[in-house]
């Protein structure tokens, strides 16, 4: 099993994206004693990823820089595979999400669109499943 981690300057800010537009479940998400954000992870299905905060005391340095301060669009994506790529698409948009690729067709690969978060990571949700292919 292989489990992404995220570094956000903002975790906070992503974790209402990511449960609020993106519909993950939280699974865990701790505080230190003062309610600050430490660290959570989020499942979609049977996939987990995990969000960090900025840099802090026994924590990895700041997240790399791209344009404007924020992280890089192409220093990480995300593919996740969905059910039905159309509905969450439509929930994104209504939500009023910046879509950076737009819904694709059925074709041999699926149907997938993309998404930046609020630090400009990109997620992909698309229905093609590599796992289920022979």
């Amino acid at each position: 099993m292989i489990i992404p981690a995220i570094r956000y300057r903002d975790p906070e800010a992503a974790l209402l994206f990511l449960v609020g537009v993106l519909g993950l479940d939280e699974h865990v998400v701790r505080r230190d004693g003062e309610g600050g954000f430490l660290h959570a992870e989020l499942r979609l299905g049977e996939g987990l990823v995990s969000i960090r905060g900025p840099a802090g005391p026994g924590r990895l340095g700041p997240p790399p820089a791209g344009p404007e301060g924020r992280a890089a669009p192409d220093s990480l994506t995300i593919y996740a595979v969905v059910p039905d790529p159309a509905r969450l698409h439509a929930r994104v948009r209504e939500a009023g999400a910046r879509i950076v690729a737009p819904l694709s067709g059925d074709g041999p690969g699926g149907s997938a669109f993309s998404v930046a978060d609020p630090e400009g990571h990109v997620w992909t949700f698309g229905s093609y499943n590599p796992l289920s292919q022979d």
